[in-house]
Formats: structure tokens, sequence, C-alpha cells
């Protein structure tokens, strides 16, 4: 059977298939500006840290220097006693800051959710000290816990005076920045005050979600405000829970501006206040030691990872399903 088109009609077709093929790679021309940076600064950094963590290199010396060396950096940084050392004080801080954080946040979110007039201002002043630069609020809170001229030593120094309840304030001035038994906790409370606003956020933002037909019916049936709080409210915010513990729990155990800020490169008296965050990169740019700083990036993904799957489970069994 002939072809309904001509010779000439067929060969008029072909510039424009190949046209029609063209188009086709048009919006990955579009977006390969976004390719190529996503792999230069994305793939390519995780591809060379976990290549670079079976190795020992000298970046001075060049790509050249580098030597295989297996799993020597791995072994290095679980038998290192300062490696511990900086993921017990990376811990205590993530728990200590962490914690308070949704304890305050949720039912403040509950109360601002009931509050109409100026609740948008009162957040805003919570949620200002997100979005302020990390280095601005350490040296703020510098000052601040200044051991002769801070404010909260003044502070104390003046509630001592006080007839009556003066005895409950200590006589003296504290050096939280220098004073082992303090430093951690100072961290964790400026990270805690850093923070709090942004849980308050997420949490005022799933309350609104939930339908006002669930506590108007709640309150025909009886129940007082707690109740519709236990009942309502915090089964409803789970999924939101989950994603700001999940947030807080990533963020934490990766702390490095406030504690560098507050206590310096080495982590305060002692390395007291001492991350591994701030262990890994004394480790890269003091010692010049990329290999172990790399082992110890991967270490510390590995128990991010497993941490967080504990955390999905933990809800998931709360929320009644076992995934």
């Amino acid at each position: 059977m002939e072809s309904v088109l001509s010779p000439a009609a067929s060969v008029e077709t072909r510039p424009r298939k190949k046209r029609i093929q063209a188009w086709k790679w048009a919006p990955y021309l579009f977006i390969s500006p976004f390719l190529i940076i996503f792999c230069v600064f994305g793939i390519f950094p995780l591809v060379f840290s976990a290549t670079l963590s079976f190795a020992q290199w000298d970046p001075a010396a060049g790509f050249s220097a580098i030597k295989w060396i297996h799993f020597d950096n791995y072994k290095f940084v679980l038998t290192d006693t300062w490696f511990w050392k900086s993921l017990g004080n990376t811990v205590y801080i993530a728990i200590a800051s962490g914690l308070p954080q949704h304890l305050v946040a949720i039912p403040f979110a509950a109360f601002l959710s009931t509050v109409l007039r100026g609740r948008n201002t009162v957040l805003g002043a919570y949620f200002m000290p997100f979005i302020t630069s990390s280095v601005a609020i350490a040296l703020i809170f510098s000052s601040l816990f200044s051991k002769d001229f801070g404010a909260i030593n003044a502070i104390l120094m003046w509630l001592h005076g006080l007839p009556g309840i003066g005895m409950i304030f200590p006589d003296h001035k504290i050096d939280w920045l220098l004073d082992t038994s303090l430093v951690k906790p100072t961290v964790s409370f400026v990270v805690f005050w850093r923070y709090v606003g942004w849980n308050t956020v997420l949490y005022l933002a799933a309350m609104q979600t939930i339908p006002e037909d669930l506590y108007e019916a709640a309150t025909l049936d009886g129940a007082r405000t707690f109740r519709k709080f236990w009942h309502i409210t915090l089964p409803m915010i789970r999924p939101m829970m989950f994603f700001a513990v999940s947030l807080t729990l990533i963020n934490n155990l990766q702390l490095f501006e406030e504690p560098f800020i507050l206590l310096g490169d080495n982590g305060g008296i002692g390395q007291a206040g001492m991350t591994t965050a701030m262990y890994m990169y004394r480790t890269a740019f003091y010692f010049s030691d990329f290999g172990t700083a790399c082992a110890i990036s991967w270490v510390m993904f590995i128990v991010i990872a497993v941490l967080s799957y504990g955390n999905h489970k933990l809800f998931a069994l709360a929320g009644g399903k076992e995934e």
C-alpha cells in the first residue's frame, strides 16, 4: 500500500521532527544551572568527604598526598576520648536546650491560639531571636554573662541585697563562662532562648488548623480546658510535633555557633563546652587532619540517622500504629 504522503512532504517533516526532538531537551537546559551548582557544591562535597574519610591527607601538599588507610580513621574516632567527651557535651546541650523548648512552646502556643489582640506582636517578639544572627546573639550573651560587668551578675547581686529573699541568691559574682560546672547549662540556655520562638510558631500554625467543631463538641460534653488540650490539641498536632522534634534533634547535634562564640574555639576551660562539630572543626583546620574530620562527620551522620529513626518509631508508637 502506497503512502498518502508524497516524497517531498515526507522530506519536509524530517526537520520538523528534529526540531521537536531538540525542544525536548529545553527544560533540562533551563534547569542546568541549578543542576551544575548542586553537583559542584552539594553532591561532590558529600562524595569527596565520604572518600576522604578512608584516607590521610594534608591539603597543603595537594591531591597527590592522599594516602589510603582504609578504616583507620574510624577506628581512631571510636577510640578517641576527646571525641566521646565532645559527644557527651553535645548530647547534654541537645537535651538540656531541646526538651524545654517543646515543653514551653506547646503550652505557650496553646495560650496564644486563644488570644486575638496583640498575638502577632508577641509572636514576632519571640520569633525575632531565630532570625537574628547567631554571632550577634552569642556576643550579646557573652556580655550579659560576664563575671565582672555582666547584667546577670548585677541583677543577682541586687536581689541578694533585698531583705527577706536575699539569702536565696548568691553573695558573689558567678563566672558563668569559665566555671566548668556552669558552661553547658549556660550554652543550653542561650540555645533554648533562640529556638523556643521558632517552635512556638510551628505549634501555633498546627493548632490553627484544628477544626473548631471538635472543641465545641467537647465543650458540650462537659470537657474542661485541660481535657480538650490533652485529648484534642496534642493528638491533632502530633505530626507537627514529630517535625519540630526532628529539627531540634538534627540542629542541636550539629551545634557550633553559640558555643564557639561564647567559649572560644577550644570549648572553654577543660573543653567543657566543646561540641562534636567544634571538635571536627579543630581536627580539620587546627591539626590539618581532614581524613579524621571527615570520619567524625560521617559517624555523627550515623548517630543522627539512628536517633531520627528512633524518634520516628517513638511517635509512631505514640500514635497507636506500628510502622
